[in-house]
């Protein structure tokens, strides 16, 4: 952070220091104690990612089998007692309710919109409970047939404690978002075997920027993470596909772009439909507490049609990928999941979007398969995953990567590429929002995922400052000021005077306020001195605006002197907030002015 620079006692301790130029980020020994706590939040999730699995398999087991075992398993398996597959989701649905209403109501919904929530108005800061009633919830939710995924209270509960740990020392609101994140990303890790994906997760949706000080230690807990998964969990694909001697040509590329279209209207289709039942639900003369058995009753319904879209689905989605699924499975889980999803999820129960949005994308690629050129047994149901996740979540790179780490197929990089970022063009042109961020918005905050260079870098102050201000001396009097005032219109609008010394070097600054205030009673006799201010703020010519806009909101000022760095009582202009504007009006018109500056002349008559 700037220090601030006082005329009177110039030192090279009181110069301003730069953190960030054009780019250039500087580190420092704290990032290293931030990566050694991020370190120890990576094994913590790693082993919550397991412990809330196995809970999912328990509760599982115990409801639609009768056993105890908390090996991970699917509702529908075997033949269910229709009042079992009807019941259980209710059943569900009230115990969350419940845990809402009496424990906290932050374990409603799907993990990461409330991640992203702490993140924006809580300062990173996350109630210990959440790291507890959260899993449960979501463990019973799912145990008991809820379509949803287990990533989502994860990414919450990892994110929780890392966000527990931040909180039992002393930091910075940035430091605890950068351990919320590493939690969260090192669940998403160790959930999936993914951590590329979740880095990138990371980065398109919960850091809000890319900066050394919060991309070192997050790769760092998911490195930690995946290593810790890999005795208890396994370090293979979570979703092994074996494409043998297979080849890629333009007409198969080209054919992903319908994959892409297809999968971007299929999530803007699901979007609305969670949120159409959102908005439903509120209207209900009900408790929200009791929103989720009530959504739990549409799941028993679909589940009654198509028992395999009940649980987590982590089986349904392998014989996708791979190519085992039949027609009737297909259909089955792309009209039925995608409902009871959507609906039931808009009752603010428990439970992530990721794997259902992964079946859904899978069984609508494996649909298409039917029809398109066959490349290798579940190459569309892949192409069909990357694009409905890249439309859904609005992170089309995390939907390629993660349908790369999921296969360990890595030659359809280009497909996946193109079916993702179609579908993610689809999305944006249609909603205004992703199924993430349009809660976020519902609770009155403004969110942008768009990353680009902040026009302030791009300028520097020699480029804008004044260079010609109206200068003064401390023996100038009030009346003097106020006829030079008269003759030069212009210095009204400086706002800020420098006041120069006898060798000519800034000694203060004045304030045309404090100028016209005197006038204004009658004191035309009181000297410059008198007026002005004995601890001024400066800026250097080569600062950056954005440096400068730093410095003004640290010391509350709008103007400040502009001086030679390797003379700091060099006075060389003056800058104002005004100026500033000049970067955002010159991105504005890169952004909005179309010119032509290739002309092309047609032949003339002179030219034979």
């Amino acid at each position: 952070m700037s220090k601030q620079s006082r005329i009177t006692k110039p030192t090279d301790d009181a110069l301003p220091r730069r953190t960030a130029h054009l780019g250039d980020f500087t580190l420092t020994p704290r990032v290293l104690v931030i990566t050694a706590y991020a370190v120890i939040v990576g094994a913590i999730s790693a082993l919550t990612a397991w412990a809330l699995l196995s809970l999912i398999g328990l509760i599982t087991n115990l409801v639609f089998y009768q056993r105890v075992d908390s090996k991970l398993v699917a509702p529908g398996l075997e033949h269910h007692s229709a009042w079992l597959i009807l019941l259980a989701p209710v059943a569900g649905g009230l115990i969350v309710g419940l845990m809402a209403r009496f424990g906290s109501e932050k374990i409603r919904g799907h993990g990461m919109p409330e991640a992203i929530e702490a993140i924006l108005t809580g300062g990173s800061r996350v109630a210990p409970r959440i790291a507890v009633l959260k899993p449960i919830s979501a463990a019973v939710s799912i145990g008991t047939g809820g379509p949803f995924g287990a990533e989502g209270p994860i990414i919450m509960t990892g994110g929780a404690v890392g966000s527990m740990l931040a909180q039992l020392t002393k930091m910075t609101a940035d430091e605890r978002k950068t351990l919320l994140v590493a939690g969260a990303a090192g669940g998403m890790a160790a959930t999936f075997n993914s951590p590329l994906a979740a880095i990138l997760l990371a980065v398109e949706l919960l850091l809000f920027e890319w900066r050394p000080r919060s991309f070192i230690p997050v790769v760092a807990s998911v490195c930690v993470a995946v290593l810790v998964r890999a005795p208890i969990l396994g370090s293979g694909p979570i979703f092994p596909v074996n494409p043998g001697d297979f080849h890629l040509n333009a007409g198969v590329d080209a054919l992903c772009v319908i994959a892409g279209l297809t999968g971007g209207l299929l999530a803007v289709g699901a979007t609305y439909l969670v949120y159409l039942a959102e908005d439903g639900f509120k209207r209900l003369p009900v408790h929200w507490m009791w929103w989720p058995a009530i959504g739990g009753l549409i799941i028993g319904i679909g589940g009654l049609i198509e028992p395999r879209a009940l649980g987590v689905g982590y089986d349904v989605i392998d014989q996708l990928l791979t190519g085992k699924a039949g027609l009737s499975l297909i259909f089955g889980i792309l009209i039925v999941k995608t409902i009871i999803w959507s609906l039931s999820l808009g009752s603010g129960t428990s439970g992530g979007v990721l794997a259902p949005v992964f079946m859904i994308g899978g069984s609508l690629g494996a649909l298409q398969g039917q029809v398109l050129p066959h490349v290798f047994p579940g190459f569309w149901a892949m192409m069909g995953l990357a694009a409905v996740v890249g439309g859904v979540m609005r992170s089309p790179l995390t939907g390629v990567i993660f349908t790369l780490e999921l296969t360990h197929v890595w030659g359809v990089i280009l497909p996946l590429v193109i079916a993702a970022t179609t579908a993610y063009a689809v999305s944006c042109l249609i909603l205004k929002r992703s199924v993430l961020t349009e809660k976020i918005a519902r609770h009155g905050l403004h969110l942008t995922r768009e990353y680009s260079t902040d026009p302030l870098e791009t300028f520097f102050v020699n480029e804008v400052m004044d260079i010609d201000p109206l200068t003064l001396t401390p023996d100038d009097t009030v009346a003097e000021v106020a006829a030079r005032l008269t003759v030069d219109p212009h210095a009204h609008t400086q706002r800020l005077i420098p006041v120069m010394g006898k060798d000519g070097q800034l000694a203060s600054v004045v304030t045309i306020g404090r100028v016209m205030t005197a006038l204004h009673r009658g004191d035309s006799g009181p000297l410059i001195s008198d007026l002005m201010s004995t601890d001024v703020t400066t800026v250097f010519d080569n600062d950056t605006l954005r440096h400068v806009a730093n410095v003004f909101a640290e010391h509350g000022v709008t103007r400040a002197p502009v001086v030679d760095r390797m003379a700091p009582d060099r006075l060389l202009g003056v800058i104002s907030l005004d100026d500033l504007l000049h970067a955002r009006k010159h991105d504005l018109g890169e952004e909005h002015v179309r010119e032509r500056h290739l002309l092309v002349r047609r032949p003339t008559v002179e030219d034979d």
